[in-house]
């Protein structure tokens, strides 16, 4: 019997780390988290995702990037991968995951409308429908914080009027708490079309040895 599939993780920052985790528990395939590199961004990500390409050619890598203000996920490609969209499989190591938020990974928070209404206490008419076509996710999540009752919960995500930082001071404890505890999967996926991609990559991956490739040669 085949064991979990061992995969390093490359992520913008702890929200997308922690996603990645309940992913990969929730995808309906068996992996094992080794190394974690989270060193500050896409600019971080995008420096090493040739060093992490060439590594995978031992163990599988997972990368997990936003998609921001890119027109859309094909031009991220062949700017990362410095390769027109039709040389991207061949480019890209198989055992290379390359997941792209669309467009931050806080709209794969808001595809669960009714969990995260929950966690807010507010109408549920007030979460999008669409989370995928949201322009600026993170700003819509905290425009939404903004109108819960609950203060503490307020005070924590959202940014002080004084703070230099997009973000509260318990941002991503608190919402890593809602994605532990509270977020769906199964709803999650059916509103945003870059989610259900990614869980579909997850669930039917299996890594290739370098090995055994070269002495199938």
């Amino acid at each position: 019997m085949r064991g979990p599939i061992p995969i390093n993780l490359a992520v913008e920052d702890e929200l997308s780390e922690q996603m990645l985790r309940v992913l990969l528990q929730k995808c309906g395939n068996a992996y094992e988290v080794g190394a974690v590199y989270r060193k500050g961004g896409n600019n971080y990500l995008k420096s090493k995702l040739s060093g992490f390409n060439r590594a995978a050619r031992g163990m599988p890598y997972l990368i997990l990037t936003d998609l921001d203000d890119k027109p859309c996920a094909a031009d991220l490609i062949e700017e990362w991968f410095a390769c027109k969209i039709k040389d991207y499989p061949t480019r890209r190591n198989h055992n290379l995951l390359f997941f792209i938020a669309v467009r931050e990974v806080e709209a794969w928070l808001l595809a669960d409308r009714e969990s995260f209404a929950a966690f807010l206490r507010i109408k549920l008419d007030e979460i999008p429908l669409e989370p995928d076509r949201i322009a600026d996710p993170k700003k819509e999540l905290l425009e939404l914080v903004r109108k819960t009752k609950n203060r503490r919960l307020r005070e924590d995500i959202v940014p002080r009027d004084t703070s230099a930082t997009r973000i509260g001071p318990d941002y991503n404890g608190r919402l890593t708490e809602f994605l532990l505890h509270k977020w769906r999967l199964d709803a999650a996926e059916a509103r945003s079309p870059s989610l259900l991609r990614a869980k579909k990559i997850l669930k039917s991956f299996l890594p290739k040895s370098e090995s055994k490739k070269r002495a199938q040669q």
